[in-house]
């Protein structure tokens, strides 16, 4: 059985606020805005990171005990995600929370 550390319980709450920000962002932002915020890269991205972060969280609340695993590639894909935020106008948030994500999920992960 896993326990929930605090280190487990932040990553918990940063996937799962990197899965609204994602999905907020990219249903409420991205589609109004068109141009290079609906590029199929970018998009698919988007909500690739909102799923991984749900994935993640729902790994660690319910105790696989492989849940390393999952949140070394949520690690990986956030980082991506934020990489193709930046610099989009009205990404900040987006990124912010994608980095901050990546980070608690990389060190859950090692």
């Amino acid at each position: 059985m896993i326990v929930q550390t605090n280190d487990m319980e932040r990553c918990i709450d940063s996937c799962l606020a990197c899965y609204r920000m994602c999905v907020k962002t990219a249903m409420s932002h991205c589609l109004e805005a068109g141009g290079e915020h609906v590029e199929p890269h970018h998009f698919r991205l988007m909500m690739g990171c909102s799923e991984i972060c749900r994935t993640a969280a729902h790994a660690m609340l319910v105790g696989v005990e492989n849940h390393k695993v999952v949140c070394g590639a949520c690690a990986t894909i956030c980082d991506e995600c934020a990489a193709s935020c930046e610099g989009m106008d009205g990404m900040a948030d987006c990124a912010r929370t994608c980095r901050e994500c990546a980070d608690i999920c990389g060190k859950m992960a090692a």
